[in-house]
C-alpha cells in the first residue's frame, strides 16, 4: 500500500488507483468511467471522486466543457507508480487478445500491432497434473517427444518437476529427470500425455543450477558512435555503460540466446547487435558449467540441458 492510500479499504484504493491511471495515462477520467469499470453506483462513484480529491487536492481539475476531471498541471500520484512496463504490458495484452479492454484499464488504447510468434499448444490437462505434481512434491510419468537422436520416437519418462521456465517462446517444467538422472528442462507443448503420480525424486532444493545465479556484465558495441553508446547505455538501463543482468544458470543460455550473446558479439555488426557481454570469457565459461557448450558454427548447443 503506497503512502497516502492508508486505513483505505481495498476496493476503494483500488478504485482511488483507477482514478489515478486514468488521470495519467489518459488525461482525465469521470464518474461514467468509475461506475461502468467496478459496477458500482453513482453516488458511490461520486463519493470515490471527492475523496480523492481530498487526498490528492492538486491532482485533478473538472474541465466543464469536456465534463470530466483532468490533470493538473502540479500532478504528482500518490496511489499509482507510473510504470512505462506496466503500461505497455497492458497495452501488449490487448494487442495480443489475452485481455479484455476492461480488465487493462486504458480506455482508449493507440494502434498496436505485436511481432507475434505462433502460440505452442499446451494441454490444459497435462499443465493441470504438472502444477499437481510440483504442489505436492511428487514425481509424475509424461509421455514426452525429445528432439533428441537417441530418442526419436516419444516415450513414458518419470520426471519430478520443481519449477517453471520461459524463454520468450515457449514454456518449459524444470523437472528432475528419473531416466537421465539429472534435472532438466521439459517442454510443456511437448508432453504427450500425463499419468501415475509416485514418491518424488531429488527436489528443487538440490537443483544448483536453478538456485545459483551468475551476473552477465553486458554494455554497448564497442563500435558505436560515442552518441549510439549513450542511446544504447540509456536503453538498457546501464551506468558507465555497464549494466548487470542476474540469471540463473538453469537459464542462461536462453537469456543469452534472446540477447544476441551466444558466441562473441563484438565481432557482429554494431548495426544490428548493439550490446555486448563484457564479462564475455566469464560467461562462456558459466554457460559449459550449465551444461551447454556452445557449437560456434551452429549457434546451438552441442549439449543441452533440456530434452
Amino acid at each position: 500500500m503506497v503512502e497516502g492510500a492508508a486505513a483505505l479499504k481495498w476496493g476503494v484504493e483500488r478504485r482511488l488507483e483507477f482514478i489515478e491511471f486514468r488521470l495519467f495515462w489518459e488525461g482525465g477520467v469521470n464518474r461514467s468511467d468509475i461506475i461502468a469499470m467496478f459496477d458500482v453506483s453513482v453516488p458511490q462513484a461520486s463519493k470515490d471522486l471527492t475523496l480523492y480529491q481530498e487526498r490528492a487536492p492538486h491532482n485533478a481539475i473538472y474541465d466543464k466543457s469536456a465534463k470530466r476531471y483532468v490533470a493538473s498541471a502540479q500532478f504528482s500520484p500518490i496511489f499509482l507508480k507510473p510504470d512505462p512496463d506496466g503500461y505497455l504490458s497492458r497495452l501488449r495484452s490487448l494487442a495480443e487478445g489475452l485481455a479484455e479492454p476492461s480488465e487493462s484499464w486504458i480506455a482508449h488504447p493507440p494502434q498496436t500491432d505485436i511481432a507475434l510468434t505462433p502460440r505452442r499448444a499446451v494441454d490444459s490437462g497435462v499443465l493441470q497434473a504438472i502444477l499437481s505434481a510440483v504442489r505436492e512434491h511428487r514425481s509424475i510419468e509424461v509421455h514426452y517427444q525429445s528432439m533428441s537422436g537417441r530418442r526419436a520416437d516419444p516415450m513414458w519418462r518419470r520426471m519430478t518437476p520443481h519449477a517453471f521456465g520461459y524463454d520468450g517462446l515457449r514454456w518449459h517444467a524444470r523437472a528432475y529427470c528419473h531416466i537421465d538422472n539429472k534435472f532438466k528442462d521439459f517442454l510443456l507443448p511437448r508432453i504427450l500425455g500425463v499419468r501415475d503420480m509416485d514418491d518424488p525424486g531429488p527436489g528443487g532444493d538440490q537443483d544448483t543450477l536453478w538456485q545459483e545465479t551468475f551476473n552477465i556484465e553486458i554494455g554497448p558495441h564497442p563500435r558505436l558512435t560515442p552518441s549510439q553508446r549513450a542511446v544504447v547505455a540509456k536503453d538498457y538501463g546501464m551506468t558507465k555503460e555497464r549494466a548487470v543482468l542476474t540469471v540463473r544458470y538453469a537459464m542462461l543460455f536462453y537469456v543469452l540466446k534472446r540477447l544476441g550473446l551466444l558466441g562473441d558479439a563484438s565481432q557482429q555488426d554494431p548495426r544490428t547487435q548493439h550490446i555486448v557481454a563484457v564479462n564475455a570469457a566469464e560467461t562462456a565459461h558459466a554457460l559449459k558449467s550449465a551444461d551447454f557448450e556452445l557449437d560456434e558454427a551452429k549457434q546451438a548447443p552441442k549439449v543441452e540441458g533440456s530434452v
